[in-house]
C-alpha cells in the first residue's frame, strides 16, 4: 500500500522502512525552531542538567514576537537569550528587526523538502510549503531535542486537499484557507496532516503556500504539506540551494482519512468573524461595518506580493481617516525588496503605518494593540478574544486585497466593488 508524504518523512527521520498512522516514532529532526519560547526551553533545559547543545548546527532561534521589546522583563528574555547563543555557539540566531522565524527559514535556506522541522511555535507548520513535515511542539520538548537529538511524535492521519479552478480576481490564498477552515472547523484537521495538491496550488507561488499551510494550524493539523515541485526548487535554485534529498511525494496508492476537493472557482472574498477561525462568511455579508484598525502582515501575509496586492487595491488613493493602516513586513528582505520597487512608499503616501519587520500587533503584546470597543480587520492567523489587546475589541481575518478595500473605505468592504470603481 502507498504512502503519504508525512509517512515517508517521519519513517526517514526514525530509520524506520516504513510508519503507519498511530505509531509512535522516535525521530531525528533536522532542524529545531525557537523565538521568545527559547527563553523557556533554555530553562528547561538547564534544570535537565544538559550541558551543551547536541547539534547546535540545526537550530534556528529569531527574536519575533516582542521585537524590539516592549518592556524590561522582555529585554531581560532577550538578553537571556542572546547568552545562550553565544554560550553554546548557534550560528543561525536572528535578533530584532530581521523578521519572523517562519519566514527566515524559508529565506535563507534553513528547510528543505524532505526535512523534519520541529519548533515552538504552533504556526512551525508554515515550513511544509517546502515540502517538509514541520510540526509545533511545546519548549520543553524542544530543549530536549537540543539535549538528546531526538523527539518522540505519532505518526498522523493524513487529510487530502486537491484544489482546481481558477481564482476569481480579488480571491487569494487566504481566502481559500479560510474556505478550508469554515467547512471542516477550528478542529477538523486535530493532530492530522494536510496534504495540498491540484491545479490551483501547483500554480501558486511560495508565499501563497506559506499561507496555506500557515493557516492550517487554525484547523488542528500537525503539520501542512505541499508536494515539492518544479516551483520548490525553483525556490531553492534562487537562493543558490538544492534539496538535501530527492523530492519526497505521495505514492497514488497512499492512504487518506479524508479528501476534500475544492473548485477554487467558485469561491469569494471571505472573512473570518469574531471570535472564532472558523465563523467563515462571506465579505459581503459583513459590508459596512466601520473599522478602527486594519493590519496586513506578520507570518500568514506579510509577504511581498502581499504589499503588491494592497498597493493595487489602494491605487495612491488615502486611506480613510478613521483608520490605522499597518504594515508588517514579514521580513527585513521583505522590507528592502518592497522599498527598492517603491511599493511601501506607495502605501506610506495612501496613510499606512510601516512597522519594524517581524509578528507585530498579531499576537497583542505592541505595535498596535486595540482598545475596548475597537474593529480591527487583518491579515493575521488569529481572532479569538484578546488576542490583539482588549477582549472587548472585535477582529476580523482576511486576505490582503479585503483588508486593503476596508482601509480604503473605512469599513468592511468587498475588493471586487472597489477594483470596479
Amino acid at each position: 500500500m502507498g504512502r503519504t508524504v508525512s509517512e515517508k518523512v517521519l519513517a526517514r527521520a526514525s530509520g524506520m522502512k516504513r510508519v503507519d498512522p498511530g505509531d509512535l516514532v522516535q525521530a531525528r529532526p533536522d532542524l529545531t525552531l525557537a523565538h521568545e519560547s527559547a527563553r523557556i526551553a533554555i530553562e528547561g533545559f538547564s534544570a535537565m542538567g544538559a550541558r551543551r547543545v547536541l547539534r547546535p548546527g540545526t537550530v534556528v532561534i529569531a527574536l519575533d514576537h516582542r521585537s524590539p521589546a516592549e518592556c524590561e522583563e522582555t529585554a531581560a528574555a532577550h538578553r537571556l537569550v542572546r547568552d545562550f547563543v553565544r554560550r553554546h555557539r548557534i550560528r543561525h540566531f536572528y535578533d530584532v528587526g530581521e523578521g519572523v522565524c517562519h519566514q527566515l527559514l524559508a529565506e535563507n535556506g534553513h528547510v528543505r523538502p524532505g526535512d523534519l522541522v520541529v519548533g515552538a511555535d504552533s504556526h512551525t507548520t508554515m515550513a511544509g510549503a517546502l515540502g517538509a513535515f514541520a510540526t509545533g511542539v511545546g519548549p520543553t520538548d524542544l530543549a530536549a531535542v537540543w539535549a538528546t537529538g531526538r523527539i518522540w511524535l505519532r505518526v498522523p492521519g493524513t487529510v487530502r486537499v486537491e484544489a482546481g479552478g481558477r481564482l476569481p480576481q480579488c480571491v487569494g490564498a487566504m481566502d481559500l484557507a479560510l474556505h478550508l477552515v469554515g467547512e471542516i472547523g477550528a478542529y477538523g484537521a486535530e493532530y492530522r496532516a494536510m496534504e495540498f495538491s491540484g491545479g490551483t496550488v501547483s500554480g501558486m507561488g511560495i508565499g501563497a503556500r506559506q499561507t496555506l499551510c500557515n493557516l492550517s494550524t487554525e484547523m488542528g493539523a500537525k503539520a501542512a504539506i505541499v508536494e515539492p515541485d518544479w516551483r520548490t526548487l525553483g525556490y531553492l535554485a534562487a537562493g543558490g540551494l538544492r534539496s538535501r534529498r530527492a523530492a519526497v511525494r505521495a505514492d497514488p496508492g497512499a492512504r487518506y482519512e479524508r479528501r476534500i476537493r475544492v473548485d477554487c472557482s467558485r469561491l469569494e472574498p471571505l472573512l473570518a468573524c469574531p471570535h472564532s477561525v472558523d465563523r467563515v462568511r462571506p465579505v459581503w455579508e459583513e459590508a459596512g461595518r466601520p473599522l478602527d484598525q486594519a493590519v496586513i502582515g506578520s507570518c500568514t501575509n506579510g509577504r511581498l506580493g502581499d504589499f503588491e496586492v494592497a498597493a493595487r487595491i489602494l491605487g495612491g488613493r488615502r486611506v480613510h481617516p478613521r483608520v490605522r493602516l499597518l504594515l508588517v513586513p514579514a521580513s527585513r528582505e521583505v522590507l528592502l525588496e518592497g522599498l527598492r520597487r517603491g511599493v511601501f512608499a506607495r502605501l506610506l503616501e495612501s496613510g499606512a503605518v510601516l512597522e519594524s519587520p517581524g509578528c507585530g500587533p498579531c499576537l497583542g503584546a505592541h505595535q498596535g494593540v486595540l482598545a475596548p470597543g475597537e474593529v480591527c480587520i487583518s491579515t493575521t492567523s488569529r481572532n479569538f478574544r484578546g488576542r490583539m489587546g482588549s477582549p472587548r475589541a472585535d477582529i476580523y481575518l482576511a486576505s490582503p486585497a479585503t483588508v486593503a478595500a476596508s482601509a480604503l473605505k473605512g469599513e468592511i468592504a468587498d475588493p471586487r466593488e472597489v477594483m470596479r470603481r
